[in-house]
This record gives C-alpha cells, structure tokens and sequence, in this order.
C-alpha cells in the first residue's frame, strides 16, 4: 500500500436517520473501496485507493477538501454575467499554484520596472534646458546642461549600487520600507512608504501627461484632447495591468525594447552628425554674454537645473520593491536587471543631452526637446522622426506601468503590516492586486485632470518625495552594516554614506528650488503617515477587542436568547420566521408596525389563531415611520437584560430576480442596517422565495415548480407547509 491515506468520512445513510439523499462527494465517497491487485511475484499483493471524485471538491492527501474550479463559479445570474465580463477582459482567473508562472523574466522585468526610468530621459534634458533658460541670464547658460547631465548620471550610479545592496539584504519586497523598518523605526519606515506612494502616483500622471505631449507635438491637432487623451490612458494601462503582472509584461515588452533601440540608433547618428560632420553646438559663449556670470550665480544655475533634471533618477527604486515578482533567484535576477537599467538610463540621458547641446536646442511651446532633437537627427518630416516619437509616446505611457508595477506591491506589504486597509493585500482573479492598480489609476487620473495634464506643473511635486525615499533608504543601509558587519563592509557603508549626504542636499535642493509647489508635497507626506498610523491603531484596537485567551476552556453558554420578529403581514416567510425563531429560544414576541388600525386588529385574530402562544405586539405610528419606531421599542420597552441576547428574526423574501427589487421596499434591509452594530443583539436573516438556484442540480431558473429553495445552511422550518405552484405567464393548453 503506497502511503498511509487520511481516513474520509462515511455518509449517513437513510436507513440510519439521515433524510436527505448523499451529495456527489459522498456518492463518490461510497464507491470508492479498495481494489485488490496482483503483484509481480506470486502471493504478492498490492492495494490501490481510489480517491473520491466531485465535481466542485476532493480530498487533500491531509483529509481536507481542496475547492475545485466548479465550486468557484458563480449562482446567481449576476454574479455568472460579471464573471464572464471578467475573462472577456482580463482573462480566465488563475489558481494560486499559478503564481510561480507569473513571475518575470529579467527581460520582461527590465520592460515593466524599467520603463520610467528609461522613459525618463525623454523629458528629464528638457527640464535642465528650462532652468536654465528662465535664469534670464541668456542662451550662454545652456553650456551647463551637459555637465549638469553627467553629475546626474554619476548620482545615478551611486543610488543604482545602493538599491542593489537592498535587493539583496531585503529580498522579501518593500524596498526603502523594509531598509527603514528593519533598521530606523516605524516613524521612518511610514515617511519612507508615504514619499513611495506619492512618488508612484505622480510617475502615472507626470509620464502619461508627457506622453500626451509628445502626441501632440507630433500632431498639432490633437491639442484639445490632450487632457483627455491622458486619462483614456491611464484607463488603458490599469486594465492591462488588472490583466496580470506577466501578461503586462507580454505587452509592454516590445514597445519598450524598440524605444530603447530608437534612442541609442538617434544618439549614434546625431553624435556622428556632429562630431564629424562638423555641427556643433551654436549657443554664445558664457564669456561673450552681456551679463557677467559670477562664480556664485554659476552655481546657483547648476543647482537649479540639477534640482530639474533630477527627475530622471526616479523610478530606480520600483525593482527593489518588486523583487518577489521575479523567476527564482529573486534577488540576483533583480541586481542584474537594477545594473542594466542603470546603465541604460546613464547612456539615454547623457546622449540626449549631447544632441541638445550639439544642435543647440532650444525649449519652446510648441515643440519638445525630445522631438527637436529627433527633427534633427531624422528630419522634421522624415519616417524615422514619426517612428521614434510614437515609440516615445509609448514609453512614455509604459513607464506609468512602473508604477502599476510597484504601488500595489508596496500597498500589499503596508497592509500585511496593518497600515492600509487590508484588501490591498489580495490578489484578484489574476494574481495581481486588484484594490491597489485601480486606486493608483483613479487618483492619476484626478491629478491629470487638476493639473490639466501639465507636465511642467507636475514635475516640481515630483523629485522632492523620491530624493526623501533615496536618503531614508541609504541611512537604513548604513545601519544595516553597522549592525551586521559582514566582509567588506567598510566599503559599501561608504558608498552609503556618500550616496546618503547626496541625495539629502538633493532632497533639500529640490525642496527649496521648487517652492512653492513642492511645499504640497512635503505637507502631503505627514498627512498621509498620519493616516497610516490611524489605520495601524485601528486594526491594533480591533485586535485587542478581538483577542482569545487560549488558556482558557469553554463551557456551554450562560447567556439566554430572546427573539423578537417584525412583522409587516401574514406570510410564509413570517411563519418562517416564527418557526425558527421557537427552535432558538422560549421568549419568541412578534412585534407589527402599523398605519391602518382596523387592518391591526385583523392581523391580531389571525395571529392568536395560529399563534396562539407568541404574543404579537402592535405598534401604531401615526407619523408613518417603522424603522425608528421599532428601534425606540427595543431600547425602551424591551431594553435586552444582562446575561441575555435579543435575536432579531427578520423575514426577507427573496425575488426571483434581480430587477425585481424595485417592486418590494425592503424593510428587512433597512432594520438590518440599523441594527447592525447594536451590543448584545444579533440580527437573523431567514430568506424566502424564489430562489436562484433549483435544486436536483438544475441550472439557476430551473427550479422545481412549488419546491423551496434554501441559501446554504438553512434548512427548512415548515415542512408542513403545502407546496404551491408557480406561475407562469402564457396561455395554458
């Protein structure tokens, strides 16, 4: 016998006291005995088991039963039309053995987690070339973007090596977080996630509003409906994101590949045009300007246009918060996809730049850098300048998928850890967490429609919250080796070190530079970790009020029940009611709300008829109201005594279909409502009518004619009631 199986439960037969007939599993259950079989040598025998087969559960080889996808299909009519909307669109909904298949590729990865980064470059030389022309000191000062360019990139490569640190050190996701909770305390951690979090919405709203320029750039026309053209993006990326993280990445793959080729393809001609065809840059001289340009001002100008082009190191922190979506190992594939981005990013930049320089591009409002730059190197009217600025559009839409990539990831470790509301943390049909990509793509897109899709408008809220997020998280890494003190540590506390003074006067820089508008940002920070913080308390109050004492053993219950049912009229679901509320508790009162007395006393007769032993309390409201009444009656008139529970039965019929709700006034809803939360008291819902389901296995709408269909778990409490015939429209025979 191979194994030792769990035992499986026998199913009680009629002959035995059980009333209804076995289920599927249990018929499978029945049938499955042992089977004897011949060994290979004579004498030898061997046994197999068969394992019981259902449709909608099996067994586990623990004894436990295992969901089978049947038994995630939706009853009801609606929920089966929204189901199959939801495969339309985002396709079949995956099981959670399915998320090892879901992991990404470096290719892949590099395409998702990269794309701002990468897409950076496409606006992050404008921002310099702006600064410095709104110095008012004249074209000269346009000299400085290279230089401003190249320090850039040299601060590139110190954070790039401080996240690969971290993505090794924390290999569990989180990014900064993780680095500030583990070695800086929870006040860090939640400055560090805040800055994180407003630094991912912004990437959506700052790159698709980017990405609408550039389409407008490239067709004049379209000017009108460019704020709107942002938005139908955002709606786009977040759809295909809810598609799954492995399908995004099937889709954004490509176009961010041809981005990069296009771009190293332009940087080589634009560089061999002017290098060797002798183009070079047409700017004036810094010395033969009319105004002088001190040593002081000079640097005033490269703090101002490095505090712009800042924005290009944004986006290297999202592969450090996604290290869990990557194929086995983890953290190695995330290190080598961190490098190759860095290096990529460091080599668009800086030859954008060039070519600005070289050709002497100058920002205007009619025309991007980036498309000037092209128009130079293509052609103003050539196939390759078309080609390069739709690829440029695209990557620059993608590179909000960074973002859809990381917020929902690092929202799901917040909530793991009681500081966002929980739904953050589960995974929708398509493993992807569905709560936190569709709250990242409404609140883009009520940035996009505030700012009126500006990117210039946008961008100064931009750097200050991801420069705060670099400096926590390489302070986090300087105590991490502190504390750890592995070989060779000296070395990269160093680089951390360094990499933290830096980002530090960058953050204060930034701040500074691009007041008042940054002031938002530095003001939005603590509200949200005061929000945070709130959440945290909350779960951590629910928590204690919800907490078990082990130790402890239970006995039967002290506490008596007492039933009260609203009755708005003789029904079955009223007898229902009645019946159930008799097998809970002696203390059974019907209480009946009424505007029309004669119809009362009707009521009462019939009532001592058939219900001779509950007492029925009416109630009249001249004032026409019934829910507030019947709440006043349980508070004053039959306030719940200690040691006693106040059951509150409510007849609820069921229609038969969803439109039909409109016909009915759904008291039984409104008292739910309104007693929900009431201490000592509990509120049971005993439905009655046309059911959804039939029974026999009959699809939804095929119900036996005069059978009562139950919801799970009830089971029914007037058994002597006559069936009745349903109705049907049509013409009888």
């Amino acid at each position: 016998m191979r194994g030792a199986v769990a035992p499986y439960p026998r199913p009680m037969t009629s002959d035995e006291g059980g009333a209804s007939p076995p289920s599927d599993l249990e018929r499978t259950t029945q049938t499955a005995k042992p089977t004897g079989l011949s060994g290979q040598k004579p004498g030898n025998r061997r046994v197999r088991v068969e394992r019981t087969r259902s449709e909608y559960f099996r067994y586990t080889p623990s004894g436990a039963l295992e969901a089978r996808p049947k038994a995630h299909e939706e009853v009801e009519t609606r929920g089966r039309a929204m189901a199959a909307a939801r495969r339309t669109f985002f396709g079949r909904p995956l099981a959670s053995a399915e998320e090892i298949g879901e992991r990404l590729s470096k290719k892949k990865a590099l395409a998702i987690f990269s794309s701002d980064a990468i897409s950076s470059s496409a606006y992050a030389t404008e921002e310099i070339l702006r600064a410095l022309l709104l110095a008012g000191v004249g074209l000269a000062a346009l000299h400085l973007a290279l230089p401003v360019a190249i320090s850039i990139a040299l601060l590139l490569g110190v954070v790039a090596i401080s996240y690969r640190q971290v993505v090794v050190a924390y290999p569990t996701g989180g990014g900064s977080y993780s680095v500030s909770k583990a070695n800086l305390g929870r006040l860090a951690s939640l400055i560090a996630a805040a800055a994180l979090l407003i630094d991912y919405v912004l990437t959506v709203a700052v790159s698709i509003s980017s990405a609408s320029e550039q389409i407008v750039a490239a067709l004049p026309t379209l000017g009108p409906w460019q704020v709107l053209i942002a938005v139908v993006v955002v709606a786009l990326v977040t759809m295909a994101n809810l598609r799954g993280v492995r399908e995004a990445g099937n889709i954004f793959a490509v176009p961010t590949y041809l981005f990069v080729g296009t771009a190293l393809l332009m940087i080589v001609l634009g560089a061999w045009q002017i290098i060797v065809g002798g183009e070079g840059a047409s700017y004036p001289p810094i010395e033969e300007t009319s105004m002088d340009l001190a040593s002081m001002a000079i640097l005033f100008l490269a703090m101002r246009a490095f505090a712009s082009g800042a924005v290009a190191l944004t986006g290297t922190e999202a592969i450090a918060t996604g290290v869990p979506a990557f194929e086995p190992p983890e953290s190695k594939n995330a290190a080598t996809t961190l490098a190759v981005m860095a290096v990529l990013l460091g080599v668009l930049f800086i030859g954008i730049t060039f070519l600005a320089s070289g050709f002497a591009v100058v920002p205007n409002e009619q025309e991007t850098v980036l498309s000037q730059v092209a128009g130079n190197v293509f052609g103003p009217e050539s196939v390759g300048f078309y080609l390069f600025l739709t690829f440029a559009a695209i990557i620059l839409m993608l590179a909000a998928n960074t973002s859809f990539s990381a917020f929902p990831r690092l929202a799901a470790v917040l909530a793991s850890d009681n500081f966002m509301p929980r739904r953050f943390a589960y995974r929708g049909d398509r493993l992807a967490f569905t709560a936190g990509i569709v709250v990242l793509g409404l609140l883009a897109m009520v940035l996009i429609v505030l700012f009126g899709g500006d990117t210039h408008a946008l961008i100064p809220l931009y750097a200050v919250g991801v420069f705060i997020d670099f400096t926590i998280s390489q302070t986090g890494m300087i105590r991490h080796w502190l504390r750890e003190r592995p070989p060779g540590y000296r070395r990269r506390l160093t680089v951390n070190a360094i990499g933290a003074v830096i980002t530090g006067l960058v953050a204060i820089d930034v701040a500074v530079v691009k007041a008042p508008a940054s002031l938002l940002v530095l003001v939005l920070i603590p509200v949200l970790v005061a929000i945070m913080w709130f959440i945290h308390h909350e779960y951590d109050t629910a928590t204690e009020e919800l907490q078990v004492d082990k130790s402890r053993v239970y006995g039967p219950p002290t506490k008596t029940n007492r039933v009260i049912i609203p009755v708005p009229t003789l029904s079955r679901a009223v007898v229902r009611s009645v019946q159930f509320g008799r097998s809970l508790s002696e203390d059974v009162r019907a209480v009946h709300i009424t505007v029309d007395a004669e119809a009362a006393e009707a009521l009462r007769a019939d009532w001592e008829h058939m219900f001779p032993e509950v007492p029925l309390i009416i109630i009249e409201t001249p004032y026409r109201s019934l829910v507030v009444p019947f709440l006043h009656y349980l508070d004053v008139m039959a306030p719940t005594p200690p040691n006693t529970i106040t059951v509150v039965v409510l007849p609820d019929y069921v229609p038969r279909h969803w439109w039909d709700k409109i016909l009915h006034n759904q008291k039984a809803h409104r008292i739910r409502e309104a007693l929900v939360g009431r201490p000592n008291t509990v509120v049971a819902d005993v439905p009655y009518g046309a059911a959804r389901l039939g029974g026999n296995g009959r699809k939804p709408g095929h119900a036996d004619p005069g059978r009562e269909v139950q919801r799970p778990g009830l089971s029914s409490v007037d058994d002597d009631a006559e069936p009745r015939p349903r109705r049907r429209f049509g013409w009888r025979r």
